[in-house]
């Protein structure tokens, strides 16, 4: 009954938040295609709303991908630094003034796939020196690789000029303030990619969440399967970090609510954890449009100011 409830609940967010936000929307309205309510929410408050579905599933899958793969609940692509690597990497682009275009894809989201890439690759690497404590020891190595990347995202920001800083300062907040339909149908396509490639491993994940030792014995490439796991979730957060900003501790909040509210194997959460970090990533979207304040909120403020204390929370309670 609560499960039910609280997905109904969440749905009806998703109904809802396209009319919210500075100018209210009224369903008739929307009929008269040439109307300037209809241009509002056809033009900015349904993309965006799909756009936040879409990252919400990206992130959160991402998450799960982390924390059954490297058997850690505290495993996110944020906490581990490729959200950040990502940062640097589209930050970059951003002070170069690159805006070239390779087979459809710009420069800030190539340089933001490239850095969280490089991120993975040198986790992977510093990994194989951990040994018996590597489950704890790559959290740190993550943490002191996202401490790396932020000092350099300073540099970047010491050499840069005003309106580069200023649009440095913008992006590192996080944002998904978007126009039109091309963002939203990319993410889309990502998401649906990511969510099909994770399904199709769902077994051999099953197995690596308990142990590469136990997968290898039942005939999983491990390292084979991590490596290409890892390069998909490291493409999906590289493209939405390019477009959106960092958004953090989706990835880590969601695979936990889920998993309290099904107790079940990791093959059988993976499609509700997708839909469930969409549903959850609209309702924080929906809380910055719907705060009385002069100028809407960063997506990353109102995500960090709730994942900040879920954070410590896991924290101790992983303790006792």
């Amino acid at each position: 009954m609560i499960r039910a409830l609280i997905w109904f609940a969440l749905l009806s967010i998703l109904i809802v938040s396209p009319f919210l936000g500075a100018v209210d929307l009224h369903f008739w309205d929307l009929v008269h295609t040439e109307s300037l309510s209809a241009q509002i929410f056809y033009d900015l408050r349904l993309p965006r709303v799909l756009f936040s579905f879409f990252a919400g599933s990206i992130l959160a899958l991402s998450g799960l991908l982390f924390q059954t793969l490297f058997r850690n609940p505290l495993m996110t692509p944020y906490t581990l630094g490729v959200s950040s690597g990502a940062t640097l990497g589209a930050g970059i682009a951003i002070k170069l003034g690159l805006s070239t275009v390779l087979f459809g894809i710009g420069a800030v989201s190539l340089f933001g796939f490239f850095g969280a890439i490089l991120t993975i690759f040198l986790l992977l690497y510093l990994s194989q020196f951990l040994r018996g404590s590597q489950q704890s020891s790559l959290l740190l190595l993550g943490i002191a690789l996202s401490l790396f990347y932020t000092s350099a995202l300073m540099l970047v920001f010491y050499l840069g000029n005003t309106i580069q800083n200023d649009m440095l300062i913008r992006f590192t907040m996080g944002s998904l303030s978007i126009i039109g339909w091309n963002n939203p149908l990319l993410l889309g396509i990502i998401a649906l990619l990511l969510t099909l490639t994770i399904y199709a491993y769902r077994f051999e994940l099953q197995l690596l969440g308990v142990s590469q030792e136990g997968a290898k014995l039942k005939g999983v490439e491990s390292k084979k399967v991590t490596l290409w796991l890892l390069l998909i979730a490291s493409l999906a957060i590289g493209l939405l970090v390019s477009i959106s900003g960092p958004i953090g501790f989706i990835g880590l909040i969601v695979p936990h609510i889920v998993t309290k509210l099904y107790p079940l194997t990791v093959e059988k959460r993976i499609i509700k954890t997708a839909l469930f970090g969409g549903f959850f990533l609209v309702l924080c979207d929906t809380i910055t449009r719907a705060l009385p304040t002069q100028s809407e909120l960063p997506i990353g403020i109102i995500t960090a100011l709730i994942g900040g204390p879920f954070f410590i929370y896991l924290i101790i309670s992983r303790v006792r």
